[in-house]
């Protein structure tokens, strides 16, 4: 299986999905509240989003094995002091102020921790340069 995988090579991520009970709600949130450029709807169950190069798409569970929070989606930010104020003056709930996570050779990376509209987890990051 291995080998098929390695001979297959895969790529980039080309989509993620993220559950959304409300899609009206969640699309305002990534929209208005996040930022993130809308691409296109389909029909009244899924919409889409760019987050640079990668599709997300926000849908209505299908089935009860779908109905969950999505995996954490850590949104890379060149300055992360200044997107919490901005987010934050939007509306977005925080977990957490912007913290060091850890000092590597050439940069710090700092994170914080938010709620979207549906309850799904997200990150900023940034790598601070020494």
């Amino acid at each position: 299986m291995a080998s098929e995988t390695a001979a297959l090579g895969l790529g980039t991520i080309g989509q993620i999905s993220m559950r959304a009970t409300d899609l009206p709600r969640a699309v305002a949130f990534y929209r208005d509240v996040l930022g993130v450029r809308h691409l296109f709807d389909a029909g009244p169950e899924l919409s889409f989003f760019d987050c640079g190069g990668v599709r997300l798409m926000l849908s209505r569970p299908e089935s009860p094995e779908f109905d969950h929070p999505g995996s954490v989606l850590y949104f890379r930010v060149d300055d992360i002091q200044a997107a919490y104020r901005a987010l934050a003056g939007r509306g977005a709930s925080f977990i957490d102020a912007p913290h060091l996570v850890a000092r590597l050779p050439d940069h710090e990376l700092w994170m914080t921790f938010l709620h979207d509209s549906e309850g799904n987890t997200l990150a900023l990051m940034s790598e601070v340069r020494s």
